[in-house]
Parts: structure tokens; sequence; C-alpha cells
């Protein structure tokens, strides 16, 4: 029994990231259709647009799927407000404080997840009520922890002080990754950066491509200032560093930054001028398939390593 699958009535402990421009219903509903857990990314959606990802999505699939809120965005009350209106059950919060919204989710019948990138806030979220906690490692793409933790250490020391369901985050693109992850405490897993060079992702097929293409050390975490941010490395992510030689100001930073930035890149994929979120993972990724692939394949690889771990020993 697994308490991720219980908690979300699920098949597979297998949560997909709510990332923004590339997680819209047809990922969400995928995801779902296979046995995981699909998200919506709100971040990247005004709330009419989130309305009718919604409305497509719950068209799209019988199985439960979810919300993924960062709150580091606008119109926050209209988004909840949608949510409840059209009965989504599942909501992800991110980037922001847990308690702000947890306790009146729970009060509507939502279950409620939070994202941490540390002990401290893990067991903030926890106070807040929260019913699971994703731990993201420092090897994620998209908003990522100021302290460059990484998934190896931070889940077992979570582990160790939360009681709730505990999903790991931050590297895990592949069942063995899964497996590990698991044998240190974790319950279940949120694939982000695989799901990006997914069919049904929304993001911009050339920045899949980019994806697809990277190798290690091709990523780097920067913009700390702002919200930390693992991008690859291209010419916006070039002048980003000759600022930071400068000693740009947060200012600065804000205006080289500016507007869509992210939307630019991830879903217009313009590859030179756009900033490209992806996790380190992405030197592990190698092909663009179909989400029910992606969640099969994890789930054969999470098999097999389980049986070839019952022929070792030490």
């Amino acid at each position: 029994m697994n308490k991720i699958t219980t908690l979300f009535n699920i098949q597979y402990p297998i949560i997909q990231g709510g990332m923004v421009w590339a997680s819209g219903w047809k990922l969400a509903s995928a995801v779902s259709n296979a046995g995981g857990l699909g998200l919506i990314g709100s971040g990247s959606m005004y709330p009419d647009v989130l309305r009718e990802h919604i409305i497509k999505c719950k068209n799209a699939t019988q199985k439960p799927f979810g919300v993924n809120i960062p709150m580091l965005y606008p119109n926050l009350d209209e988004i909840i407000d949608i949510i409840i209106e059209e009965k989504v059950t599942i909501v992800f919060t991110s980037a922001g404080n847990p308690k702000t919204y947890t306790s009146f989710l729970k009060e509507k019948g939502i279950t409620v997840v939070h994202v941490v990138s540390s002990v401290k806030f893990a067991l903030k979220a926890q106070e807040a009520g929260v019913d699971a906690v994703v731990v993201e490692g420092f090897e994620a793409g998209g908003h990522n922890g100021r302290d460059e933790t990484t998934t190896l250490t931070l889940i077992p020391m979570v582990r160790e002080k939360v009681q709730i369901p505990l999903i790991a985050a931050g590297g895990i693109a592949t069942g063995n990754a899964m497996y590990a992850v698991m044998a240190l405490g974790a319950d279940g897993v949120q694939v982000g950066s695989r799901f990006v060079a997914s069919n049904e992702a929304s993001s911009h097929v050339d920045f899949k491509k980019m994806v697809v293409n990277a190798k290690e050390g091709d990523t780097h975490l920067t913009l700390k200032e702002l919200a930390p941010v693992r991008l690859l490395k291209n010419k916006f992510y070039e002048d980003v560093q000759k600022l930071y030689k400068k000693g740009a100001s947060v200012d600065e930073l804000k205006v080289l930054l500016g507007r869509a930035r992210a939307k630019r890149g991830m879903f217009e994929g313009d590859l030179i001028e756009g900033e490209l979120e992806i996790g380190q993972v992405s030197g592990l990724i190698n092909d663009i398939k179909p989400a029910k692939k992606i969640i099969e394949d994890m789930i054969l690889e999470f098999n097999e390593t389980k049986d070839n771990m019952k022929q070792i020993s030490l």
C-alpha cells in the first residue's frame, strides 16, 4: 500500500510537475489517464485561461488531476475562486507561505500539497496542515531553493523530521531514480523535465529538442536575488552572467528579465533571447515521447531495479 496512490486515488505514485508553459490540459489529462497524477500549471495562465484548461481536462479524463499554483504570481484570489468553482479536488502550492491558503482550501474539501526545498520549510508546511510535501532538490528546473541542497541529501533529512507523505522532486526522470529516492524515504515522485520532452507538453517543439540535446553542464542555477531558476545556457543566460560580473543590482536584473521572458523561450521557441528553464536531468533525456510511454518506462525500470537490488548482497 502506497501513501501517495492512496492520497490521490491514482495507480502509480508519479506526479507530473505543474510547469509554466508546459503543463496544460493535454499533458495533465494524458498523465492522469496513464495512472499518474497530472497537474495543470496555472503560473503561466490568466484566470480565464486556467478555467478553460480545467474544463478541457475534466472532459479528457475521468481520473484525478490537480492544479499547481505558484504563489508569487498575481490574481491568486481569482485563481483560487476558479479552482473551487470548477470543483478541482487537488491543489499543489509553491513559492510562498503554505499558511496563506491551506486551511481555506482544506475546508472546501481540497487535498493540499506544498512544494519545499528545505527541512525548515517542510516543517512549516506540515505545521500549516498540508496533506503532503513535495521536497525538491537543487537539481530541479524552474524555481528552486537557494541553499543548493541536492535531492540525495534532502529527502532523508526531511524524512527524519516530518510525518506526512513525502514526494521527491529534482533529478528524477527514470525508474531507477524513482527507486533510489523511495529507498531514501520518499513515498512518491514528482517529475518535471522528463514531461517537458513529451508529445503532450505545451512547450515549443524547438525547446523540447534543445532539452533532448542538452548534456551534462548545460544548465545552471541563477537569478537567486529574484527567484532561483535553473536555465539552459543561451544568449539570455550569458547576458545575465555579464550583469553579475559588473556587480548588477536587483533592479538591473529585473530590467534584463523583463516581462514574459519565460514565455518567449519555452512557449514561443526563442532559444536565443528566451528564458529556458529545465533540470540537470535533461542530460539523461534523449527523446520526445508520449506521456503514457514515459510512465510505462519508469514503472518498468523501477520494477527491474527492485528485482536487481534483491540479487545484491554485501
